[in-house]
């Protein structure tokens, strides 16, 4: 493609469904070396155009979809594609991840970026092919699962390998945690899902046929070839590859890393168990989310009969699997396989919805559901028959479902009674399946993460003070995990702050986090954009970068009425545990999170409210409202 910006397509997008119009607009090359792209630039983007108070389920509402300049299948964990909302679950900034062809696709079709605007006055498709875009009708897909949805798609468009986006029923119907699929994989966390559901569009088809060139082809494939050396030769790729995220079940409830019971436990003897039916039942083999992925840690998964039988299919993902077994006390893996299998049809994300149902469990126990189960189900903890089921009326919203279908924080607030001191959640978002009680690093990261309680959006933390990942960040500051007492508080402030910020360049960049766990780092990136861009990117301008977004997405929080009340731990996941391996374990409470709180501010330059400084602002040249 010929631009003015090496390494970018050079154009974002922008679509107004009301109106069924569309333009192209350049990019500014000094905005894009401030923001590189994903979810920096999704972040600049959503904190200029959103004004407070926009309902995210609005017309006035937006959607970014955002490539990143190292979103190209030849780059290792190139494949990665980001959306940016404001979330519907949690009232402030939303993102989320997948990996996908379509990242590719965009760029190739001369676009970095997509902004979606208005609302449409019917179901509608988006097709972009090159530099054409085209709307369809789509009141013919209502109601599809994923799957065929994203199968007429393609025929009506006749190309049956576009990638696509789709919403399931679950976006149909404003599920306030519906995901956005890309056939097997979603995009999960938050509510994208609904906000295209609110704006009647149910799918997004992409073709592409342009290239994007490095300004320095010979300095690039250098840092290719470098790149792929260093995964090739770490021994977590062949770990990752063959066990995929699904390798650590076992090992995370040994270390007090899972959490059990709606978060009563941290650890769960069933866990081996559960495991090994997995691998000698269930698993097929594994595979990649994107063309040309390293690694390939994805799973094939299927249940081969009897009432749980479910087809093969890509997912059965670590947290998927964790939410759908220990959070509900669930002994039948293949229930676990087809409960995600369905989320992922519907149009769910799987850890809210295993979360939902979690806290649904302890509600009927507590009986505090009353009215609100108008069907009487059997809520019994363990109760495998069940969770398919929830999972449809969540879906639908039919029943019990409609009240969890708006999360666990709005469905304590209807029940009442105390419900809301066992809804785990951070900003409005559910608890995923790692637990700060077997590193506290975690218990910040869950507590500041922007789109609320995540543990990899920007990181995984207790894969630092437990797991023992340095991600080679330690020549920029990070303490070595070896000489780190997972259960120790002080000193875990600064670090998270390093540790958010060197895990969010993949979001910003358009790769694959997990590169980061198999031997990349912010240098193998800095070569690879300085290459591809021209410019000269160091690991700490990658830094700047991604401390410049955290920055803005905390602003766009606190536009939308979060305070430093928002950065607290729901106390349940940061105490004694009632039962397990690590209920007389003194050491894994943590004693004082108000103060580990103020270090990790003081350390972002934040006052002790969380806001930040204006010292801090003008450093990072963003100028608020």
């Amino acid at each position: 493609m010929v631009h003015g910006i090496k390494g970018y397509a050079g154009k974002q997008l922008r679509i107004d469904l009301a109106s069924r119009t569309f333009r192209a607009e350049p990019l500014d090359p000094n905005v894009l070396q401030k923001y590189l792209g994903g979810v920096a630039y999704g972040a600049r983007l959503l904190y200029d155009e959103l004004g407070a108070g926009v309902d995210p389920l609005s017309p006035e509402s937006k959607i970014v979809v955002a490539t990143g300049p190292l979103s190209l299948n030849k780059i290792p964990g190139g494949g990665s594609l980001e959306i940016c909302f404001k979330s519907p679950a949690t009232g402030g900034w939303g993102e989320a991840r997948v990996g996908t062809d379509l990242a590719e696709e965009l760029k190739k079709a001369g676009y970095d970026f997509v902004i979606i605007e208005g609302r449409a006055d019917a179901p509608i498709i988006l097709s972009i092919l090159d530099g054409r875009v085209s709307f369809f009708p789509a009141s013919h897909l209502l109601g599809l699962m994923t799957s065929r949805k994203a199968e007429v798609i393609r025929q009506d468009l006749g190309d049956p390998s576009v990638p696509c986006m789709v919403i399931g029923p679950a976006g149909e119907r404003l599920v306030r945690f519906a995901s956005v699929m890309f056939d097997d994989r979603a995009c999960g966390r938050g509510g994208a899902g609904a906000v295209m559901g609110s704006k009647n569009l149910l799918g997004v088809a992409v073709r592409g046929h342009g290239t994007v060139e490095p300004a320095d082809p010979e300095a690039f494939a250098r840092a290719l070839k470098a790149a792929r050396a260093a995964i090739r030769e770490n021994p977590a790729s062949s770990n990752l590859r063959k066990n995929g995220t699904m390798g650590d079940y076992v090992g995370n409830s040994v270390v007090g890393d899972f959490p059990t019971k709606n978060w009563q436990s941290n650890s769960w003897d069933k866990a081996e168990d559960l495991y090994d039916h997995y691998v000698g039942n269930n698993l097929v083999r594994n595979g990649s989310c994107y063309r040309g992925c390293p690694v390939a840690c994805g799973r094939i998964v299927e249940v081969k009969g009897g009432r749980f039988e479910t087809p093969r299919h890509g997912g059965a993902e670590y947290e998927s699997l964790c939410t759908f077994t220990a959070y509900v006390l669930n002994e039948d893996m293949d229930a676990a396989i087809r409960s995600t299998y369905l989320c992922n049809e519907f149009g769910i994300d799987t850890i809210s919805t295993g979360a939902a149902i979690g806290f649904a469990m302890e509600a009927y126990e507590k009986g505090l559901l009353g009215e609100h189960d108008p069907d009487r189900l059997d809520l019994r903890w363990g109760n495998s028959d069940l969770l398919p089921i929830l999972v449809e009326k969540i879906s639908l919203r039919q029943g019990l479902g409609d009240l969890l279908a708006d999360g666990v924080k709005a469905a304590a607030a209807k029940i009442g009674g105390g419900a809301a001191d066992f809804a785990v959640h951070v900003k409005g978002l559910e608890g995923p399946a790692h637990d700060p009680r077997s590193g506290k690093a975690l218990a910040l990261t869950y507590g500041t993460a922007n789109r609320g309680m995540c543990h990899i959006h920007p990181v995984e933390a207790m894969a630092w003070d437990c797991g023992k990942a340095n991600f080679g960040l330690i020549p920029y500051g990070l303490p070595d995990p070896q000489h780190v007492d997972p259960w120790a508080e002080a000193g875990k402030g600064p670090a998270v702050k390093l540790l958010q910020e060197g895990l969010m360049s993949p979001d910003i960049l358009g790769t694959c986090k997990f590169m980061m766990y198999v031997g990349l780092t912010l240098d193998h990136w800095a070569a690879l954009l300085s290459a591809l861009t021209g410019w000269t990117i160091t690991g700490n301008d990658l830094l700047r970068a991604s401390e410049r977004a955290t920055n803005l997405q905390r602003l766009f929080n606190l536009r939308s009425g979060m305070s430093r009340d928002d950065d607290l731990i729901p106390p349940r996941a940061i105490s004694r545990p009632l039962f397990g391996a690590f209920r007389d374990k003194e050491g894994c409470v943590t004693k004082d999170y108000p103060g580990m709180l103020r270090e990790y501010y003081l350390a972002r330059g934040w006052d002790e409210q969380g806001i930040p400084t204006p010292a801090k602002l003008a450093e990072l040249e963003i100028v608020p409202d």
